[in-house]
């Protein structure tokens, strides 16, 4: 028998638009799916990217970002993901989450109000000190960076 703890943080929302809270698909889904808050369909020509509004404000706990991470299937039946990914929205931002979107396809994309346009993942992170020294630890790695291993 398998237990699935499932730790729930509250995050304070207003939705300023008309569609649903961001929900998750499934008990187990790690992100929520944000929708287009538009008043008339938009059109993303090829290479074009656009700001699509959600009407969505959130306050995060301190310690916490959300990130907005592209949709697999528009992506790869559409050619349609979000540039900036992920796109990290902060715990101290009370703004409009907006979603910047791309089409990297070969033809026009309408997106249409209500669309599940990008899913948001709320994950906890650290904030660091950095320290000034003029040596780091060796590693066998050392500074052997993109393709180092001969593989792609």
């Amino acid at each position: 028998m398998h237990i699935i703890f499932k730790y729930m943080i509250k995050v304070k929302v207003i939705n300023k638009g008309h569609q649903p809270l961001p929900a998750y698909a499934t008990p187990q889904s790690a992100g929520l799916d944000l929708r287009a808050n538009i008043a008339e369909p938009i059109t993303l020509r090829p290479l074009e990217r656009r700001l699509i509004p959600t009407g969505l404000h959130i306050a995060l706990p301190a310690g916490y970002e959300a990130q907005v991470r592209p949709r697999s299937g528009l992506a790869l039946k559409h050619g349609i993901t979000v540039l900036n990914t992920p796109g990290t929205i902060d715990a101290d931002y009370r703004g409009e989450i907006g979603v910047v979107l791309v089409n990297l396809s070969q033809d026009e994309f309408v997106v249409n109000d209500g669309e599940r346009i990008a899913q948001m993942v709320i994950a906890r992170h650290e904030t660091v000190d950095f320290e000034l020294v003029d040596v780091l630890d060796e590693t066998e790695r050392g500074e052997g960076g993109y393709g180092h291993t001969g593989k792609l």
